[in-house]
């Protein structure tokens, strides 16, 4: 008899930086994606407190593409695998500069503003488009609790009409490229932040990031943090992160 796949209690399409911002971010959370290890800590007078990252090292080291989903009742985690193969297959890689930018309260690299990201954010956003049409069939309609931790009534129109929509705020017109570094602090220590990033990033901020492929993150269950589950490159190479399992087939 063939044993039954296992679900996880949720999904999401990420995009997980790659070198250097990879190690260098993992490092700032104390935490791996892939494995979901402890790292050891930054350098002294380099490593955040651990209410800065708590939040962010939760979810892994992350670009949300498309958010965090409950699986629809008629899918099931080979067919998401099968879906992640396909749209990453054939894709064209391309590079993108990131800036740390505060984002409504939080630290994060996002997409650099000036004329020489032009590129990069053009590939990004049409990425980003892509993967939240493209997975959108995978996701259950959200519970209203779902929809209640977005604060909707803290959000803008537009945003209120994506979250009704696409089950997160911030898509298509409202997109915002970001890894997010961490939580919400206040003006004192976002500029202690800021600085202690800046020093551990050194010269490596200014390295265009390669985006090469996407990600399948998994929650195994309510409450857990999330974890690789398996990369997709866009040259079709596949890599199982420690939460491989909850797709239920192999590499």
């Amino acid at each position: 008899m063939k044993a039954a796949i296992q679900q996880a209690h949720r999904y999401a399409v990420y995009l997980a930086p790659a070198e250097p911002f990879r190690g260098i971010g993992s490092r700032w959370l104390g935490r791996c994606a892939d494995t979901g290890a402890a790292l050891p800590a930054a350098p002294d007078g380099e490593a955040p407190p651990a209410a800065w990252t708590r939040a962010p090292a939760h979810y892994g080291l992350h670009a949300t593409l498309k958010a965090p989903f409950r699986l629809a009742q008629d899918r099931t985690p080979p067919m998401l695998d099968a879906a992640a193969r396909a749209f990453a297959r054939g894709r064209q890689p391309f590079a993108a500069r990131l800036a740390l930018r505060n984002l409504r309260g939080f630290l994060a690299w996002c997409l650099d503003d000036s004329p020489a990201g032009d590129e990069g954010r053009r590939h990004m956003h049409a990425l980003a488009d892509d993967a939240v049409r493209g997975f959108d069939a995978f996701r259950a309609p959200p519970t209203p609790e779902d929809t209640a931790r977005r604060r909707p009534e803290q959000l803008g129109a537009a945003e209120r009409e994506m979250l009704a929509r696409w089950g997160y705020p911030y898509v298509f017109d409202t997109f915002t490229f970001h890894i997010t570094l961490t939580g919400q602090l206040d003006p004192a220590a976002q500029q202690d932040a800021t600085a202690r990033l800046q020093r551990l990033a050194g010269g490596h901020a200014a390295t265009a990031m390669p985006v090469a492929g996407i990600s399948l993150y998994v929650q195994p269950e309510p409450g857990a943090d999330f974890v690789v589950a398996r990369h997709y490159g866009f040259s079709g190479a596949v890599e199982d992160g420690a939460g491989a399992a909850w797709l239920g087939t192999a590499a």
